[in-house]
């Protein structure tokens, strides 16, 4: 399904990543940085980048089939390109909030989970926290370079 009445389903739908990455990336870099908001949110940040981690093949998918029916430019070839990239971005961004949610979370009643060490858990922590952060910011630069990469492909090309 690619279109819905005849028209692209590629512009509502990276619309739809515009909104999603960018709250995502802004909720996770809460989440690790602000103790009170992790425990407000709970695994509220890994559903919220689970739902940018979906929208970004769905969106990506409905491109290609765009793109072969429209006149390849420059700037349209550049928008493809960083396009193919964003869902690393993204993956890697859900791989870490979910690591980091799991490091802060106490999963002590559970008895299913090992027992780790603090320091270990607190290793965990910076380093997830800090890789949230990285992968956060730039996923937010990626949606922006994208979108300006696609605007141009259709308002100067």
């Amino acid at each position: 399904m690619n279109t819905i009445q005849g028209m692209p389903i590629h512009p509502l739908l990276a619309h739809l990543a515009v909104v999603s990455i960018p709250f995502a990336a802004l909720t996770d870099i809460v989440a690790v940085s602000w103790p009170r908001a992790r425990r407000w949110l709970g695994w509220g940040a890994v559903a919220i980048t689970l739902v940018a981690v979906i929208v970004t093949p769905l969106t990506t998918s409905a491109g290609e089939s765009l793109e072969k029916t429209t006149p390849m430019n420059p700037d349209l070839a550049r928008h493809v390109h960083l396009g193919d990239q964003m869902v690393y971005w993204v993956a890697g961004l859900f791989a870490a909030i979910t690591v980091h949610w799991a490091a802060a979370a106490d999963l002590s009643r559970w008895q299913w989970v090992p027992e780790v060490p603090d320091r270990w858990r607190d290793l965990a922590r910076l380093v997830t926290t800090l890789t949230v952060i990285v992968l956060a910011l730039g996923a937010i630069v990626w949606v922006i370079r994208i979108g300006d990469a696609g605007a141009k492909s259709v308002w100067l090309g």
